[in-house]
């Protein structure tokens, strides 16, 4: 008996996944040697480091002389080529891991800049753009200028050079991935330019990359090229499904030791933080990031092809260069954009009978619609997919912990959403 996957599958569409997995092959054979390639710098790090059973002993109260935490943190380093790291539980998000590196670099006064234009919503509450929440860089008297991109989504080298004059600007930051813009996420090869590009024309400024969804995505980071410091999340790429929670910062030794200090107190800095239960999570994680990812950006690639056979606008394009977990699918309205979220909803894991409902999040201006049956809130390197309800109706799908799920839920996706009246 021969069994089949798509056996409950249109026919059509059964014919049309034939024709997109015979048509990939050779580019999922590319990811599966950048795995190869990551996965070694991993394991040869684990070596280096002589990690053992007691460097899973979770620490508690304060979390003095945590040698698990302090090691973990020292292979964190050695991966990105930098300095130091802070590799910590107590980040309930990326977003805070972002805020903190950016405060803890800038003072009233001082400006924050950002190469890539105006940052996606969350960040944009931090700075004060938006939502006027207290706290934020605006209410600290802490400026905020950005050179906007081109048309075509790449950065306008021209107009920075003049806007980099401002002697105030004192950070200048780098998003690697789209967050909800219509440009495509910035490839290594287009952050080494930016980060030269800045060394020449102000070389006396801190460069901070926001990293998310983009570690292990390529075999170099933006430390291997001079960034000063970088943030991600645990619950994304690097904790591989595993972690729970938490993200972590990598850069010079001094801002990491600035960065402690804003996360804990003055004096303790990055000394204190137990890691309770955490640290078998965080090392597991870490050593099974490199292979997960690959899994979610072989699954993207499926998703870009088989939604282009169906007459849809993605990005990237299934052959294109990739950097991060990210596929945008566009719908043009809302209807099919809801209708396709919820199918990955309903092939998922967790809450599989749960209908996705447009609502509004703190954090973004739209109302938003989210599926995400993952094990983990908001783990991004689980499956999920959402969108703000505004024109063009973009989805942006990500993760996915096997290709496997996420061929059989994007199938399913396009089943439901293009054969079912």
């Amino acid at each position: 008996m021969v069994l089949s996957w798509k056996a409950n599958l249109p026919e059509e569409l059964q014919v049309k996944i034939d024709k997109v997995d015979q048509m990939i092959t050779p580019r999922l054979a590319e990811i599966d040697e950048q795995i190869l390639h990551n996965q070694q710098r991993v394991l040869e790090l684990f070596r280096k480091h002589r990690v053992g059973e007691e460097d899973l002993v979770p620490s508690t109260g304060y979390g003095y002389d945590d040698i698990g935490r302090d090691k973990l943190e020292a292979i964190y380093a050695d991966y990105f080529k930098a300095d130091d790291a802070l590799v910590r539980s107590q980040f309930s998000s990326a977003t805070q891991a972002i805020a903190v590196g950016l405060f803890s670099m800038l003072r009233p006064g001082d400006t924050l800049y950002y190469l890539t234009g105006t940052p996606y919503d969350t960040i944009q509450e931090v700075i004060g753009l938006a939502g006027n929440k207290p706290g934020n860089m605006k209410e600290w008297g802490i400026n905020f200028k950005a050179t906007e991109l081109l048309e075509n989504g790449e950065v306008d080298f021209e107009q920075a050079k003049k806007d980099l004059q401002d002697p105030k600007i004192k950070v200048i930051a780098i998003q690697r991935s789209l967050g909800y813009a219509v440009r495509a996420s910035f490839t290594m090869k287009k952050i080494k330019k930016m980060l030269k590009f800045i060394k020449e024309v102000r070389p006396d400024v801190n460069i901070f990359v926001d990293n998310c969804y983009g570690e292990f995505s390529e075999c170099e980071e933006p430390t291997f090229y001079g960034a000063d410091l970088i943030a991600g999340s645990l619950f994304k790429n690097a904790g591989a499904g595993i972690v729970k929670g938490g993200a972590f910062l990598v850069g010079r030794k001094d801002l990491i030791e600035g960065a402690g200090s804003r996360l804990n107190v003055p004096g303790a800095g990055k000394g204190e933080g137990a890691t309770w239960g955490y640290l078998r999570d965080m090392y597991q994680g870490f050593f099974m990031a490199a292979h997960t990812t690959g899994q979610a950006i072989k699954g993207m690639i499926f998703t870009a092809a088989l939604c282009e056979e169906m007459g849809m606008d993605v990005a990237p394009k299934w052959n294109d260069p990739r950097t991060d977990i990210v596929q945008t699918v566009t719908f043009g309205k809302p209807e099919p954009m809801i209708k396709f979220c919820g199918a990955i909803q309903h092939y998922s894991p967790l809450n599989s009978f749960v209908d996705p409902i447009p609502y509004h999040q703190d954090g973004y201006e739209d109302d938003v619609v989210m599926a995400s049956g993952s094990f983990t809130e908001g783990s991004t390197i689980e499956l999920s997919s959402d969108g703000p309800l505004r024109p063009p109706y973009r989805l942006y799908i990500q993760g996915g912990l096997s290709y496997e799920h996420v061929k059989i839920a994007i199938a399913h996706a396009v089943a439901e959403t293009f054969y079912q009246n």
